[in-house]
């Protein structure tokens, strides 16, 4: 069913991209609206800085941008992209040590931000109905009844290399990122300030990209290598306190990424060759060693939480909705974003499906459901970073609070990783909700998941770990598969 002639997306990034596909089946024409030249192959580009920094695209994310476009997993994965398990590709330093090899029930694909965005831009364009135009800023929007119970979005403004131009629009989307300013023309309109929300725990990450050896050593039965900041207390490097990615992408290729909360990272190829050196591995250093660089070392700090609450406004204009950065942004750390940003779209087309016009009952039950679908991932970003002294905003817990989460995040996720070593439910579950299919709260509720975690830790105390953990990091990870050992 139709439901309108024209809707305008603002913002040719993956969110943007995502939403063409969500309203393509239910307008006559859908009109994308990029800053940005795109370019025809996966190649960096001034809007998407965070591009050059790994990128996971989590079980939710594929499944709905899957559904969005069907195919695009295969399409990626034929562009190049790597479909692995990581319990059993790579090599995971905890806080204890290497973990050992197991096989579970998470698979992950891997590749560029670049890629990722590549396969997505042919999808939209085999769409007939949708029209990408490049090189345009988005300079406006036409309301009517600002502020009031029927005020709405009209239409788009903008400006070409030619002249300014206008958009009569019937539907809108925003998803031009953290700094889009439609929040503030919405505001200028007659629209209340909204409630924002935000946490920014002043992380840090810094990458270089590598071309892998083309016989990769005997010893390099990963693909993939993590590594955790240290659980201890006493002195130690500040490296320490870093994650680490050896991160594999298309064409033979990784992206070696360092990150850490209130640390100063670094900025050039020699610090950042000599901090790789003092990581709690040697196999890190020695890994990038073994690659050629192929680029210069890329900084990003722009990584605070913030959610801007446009669901609690009492009347929220009709004919715009908001997808992905633009109304909820994550600490990149937590691989949210894209994720949540298709996960968004689709929900987006769920509700256009069932929709016989675009009134305020649509857009009240599209705000109240995103809410429940961003509050997933928003409650997992709290739970880490409001545990760190250096963060600022208004979700920054009070000290006594702040130390009682420090204090208690770190065994209760080692418990998790534990138990899910051992027992494939906990496990099961665990990959849920770092996917975001379910979430923490659903997690801990579940009886099963909370049998495993009790058992798990009575044979803890006992000693009597079925699957061992803790490996020497001065030495290389162990290649042993021990799923049998879970059976």
């Amino acid at each position: 069913m139709e439901l309108g002639k024209t809707a305008v997306v603002l913002g040719g990034s993956a969110a943007g991209l995502c939403a063409a596909g969500a309203l393509a089946p239910y307008f006559g024409q859908v009109l994308v609206l990029e800053r940005d030249e795109l370019p025809a192959e996966a190649e960096h580009r001034r809007g998407v800085p965070q591009s050059k920094h790994p990128h996971f695209l989590l079980n939710s994310g594929r499944r709905a941008i899957g559904e969005l476009f069907p195919g695009f997993e295969d399409d990626l994965i034929g562009a190049g992209g790597l479909h692995l398990m990581p319990s059993m590709d790579a090599a995971y330093l905890g806080g204890e040590g290497w973990s050992a090899r197991k096989r579970s029930s998470m698979t992950m694909v891997y590749s560029s931000r670049i890629l990722i965005e590549r396969v997505l831009r042919d999808k939209v364009r085999d769409l007939s109905n949708v029209v990408i135009r490049e090189g345009v800023s988005v300079t406006g929007l036409t309301v009517r009844g600002g502020g009031t119970r029927d005020g709405a979005v009209t239409g788009v403004d903008f400006s070409t290399p030619t002249g300014d131009e206008h958009v009569d629009a019937d539907f809108v989307v925003d998803a031009m990122g953290r700094g889009s300013s439609v929040g503030n023309w919405l505001v200028a309109a007659g629209w209340p300030e909204p409630e924002v929300r935000t946490l920014d725990a002043k992380v840090t990450y810094t990458s270089r990209w590598y071309d892998l050896p083309a016989e990769r050593p005997p010893s390099w039965w990963w693909q993939h290598l993590v590594v955790m900041p240290t659980l201890d207390k006493g002195e130690h490097p500040a490296e320490h306190e870093f994650l680490v990615n050896f991160f594999p992408i298309e064409g033979n290729r990784v992206i070696a990424c360092m990150g850490s909360w209130g640390i100063e990272m670094p900025r050039t190829a020699d610090t950042f060759v000599e901090s790789a050196g003092r990581v709690r591995t040697p196999l890190f250093a020695a890994a990038m060693a073994r690659c050629t660089p192929t680029s210069e070392v890329h900084l990003t700090r722009s990584t605070g939480n913030k959610w801007r609450r446009y669901d609690r406004w009492a009347n929220p204009p009709l004919g715009i909705v908001f997808i992905g950065d633009s109304i909820c942004a994550f600490n990149p750390f937590y691989a949210q974003g894209i994720s949540s940003a298709s996960a968004s779209a689709l929900l987006l087309r769920e509700h256009l499906a069932r929709a016989s016009r675009l009134d305020a009952a649509f857009h009240t039950r599209f705000l109240v459901a995103q809410r429940k679908l961003l509050d997933v991932p928003w409650r997992l970003a709290m739970a880490r970073d409001q545990g760190y002294e250096c963060a600022v905003g208004t979700e920054k817990l009070r000290e006594w609070r702040r130390r009682i989460v420090a204090a208690a995040s770190g065994p209760a996720f080692n418990l998790i990783v534990g138990a899910a070593r051992e027992d494939d439910v906990v496990d099961e579950h665990f990959a849920k909700v770092f996917n975001m299919e379910e979430s923490l709260g659903e997690m801990m509720r579940n009886p099963r998941v909370l049998a495993g975690l009790v058992r798990y830790r009575i044979r803890a105390a006992l000693g009597r770990h079925r699957v061992p953990y803790g490996f020497d990091p001065q030495v290389d990870p162990p290649a042993r598969d021990y799923s049998a050992a879970t059976r």
